[in-house]
């Protein structure tokens, strides 16, 4: 932490605060979700999810977030890379990090259009727009599209493509790089768990025990 945190800007103090106060909500709402579909249903694609949970912020802890925002200020990565947006919860810690650096750029991914539009007006609001690139769209399209090394990269979209997104992006990690994954509790994300916990596919992690826990993983 500096004497220049832009987590302290009131604009970013109270987006969070608010997202957050919201976030309250996403029980009820996934319950509503869940009692509106038919039982038997087959089971939903990562867009059809995408747009069926469009009022669900499914943000990062609060203590999830300041670890974000730590990493980035001790790594100073040039391009951070985000796979899942949602309403922009975790973009703004990474955002305000890479504001503090001083340099550096944050490149996040969001499937619901809905939640990507509304993520842009509060990264505007919050004076942070012009450090954030939201690509709206399939993370393994959109981010097979964009050049350049990944410095630092989050994976908390849809867990069960946290791996997929990972093998895309693996080319483009140098040594050293972080990659973190949120909510290692959900057993949709144990093959991306046993990818990095395997030494001979490159990585060294370990698990950070915040809300859910996060898996940090540097590449080797």
């Amino acid at each position: 932490m500096t004497a220049n945190n832009t987590l302290e800007d009131p604009r970013v103090a109270s987006a969070l605060d608010r997202m957050f106060r919201r976030a309250e909500q996403d029980e009820a709402i996934r319950g509503r979700i869940r009692g509106a579909r038919p039982q038997g249903s087959a089971p939903l694609g990562p867009q059809e999810q995408a747009d069926a949970n469009a009022e669900v912020y499914m943000p990062i802890s609060a203590q999830g977030g300041r670890l974000l925002y730590n990493l980035i200020r001790a790594t100073r990565p040039a391009t951070v890379v985000e796979f899942g947006t949602s309403f922009g919860v975790s973009t703004l810690y990474l955002a305000a990090a890479v504001r503090d650096n001083g340099t550096g750029r944050v490149i996040s991914t969001e499937l619901s259009a809905t939640k990507a539009e509304a993520a842009r007006r509060t990264f505007a609001e919050t004076g942070l727009d012009d450090l954030v690139t939201v690509l709206e769209g399939d993370a393994r399209d959109t981010l097979a599209a964009v050049d350049g090394a990944a410095d630092f990269v989050l994976l908390d979209g849809w867990k069960d493509l946290c791996l997929p997104v990972l093998r895309l992006l693996e080319p483009r990690l140098a040594p050293g790089t972080l990659v973190v994954a949120d909510d290692v509790c959900l057993e949709s994300l144990a093959p991306y768990l046993d990818h990095v916990r395997d030494p001979r596919n490159g990585y060294q992690s370990v698990t950070f025990p915040v809300e859910d826990g996060m898996e940090i993983s540097c590449r080797l």
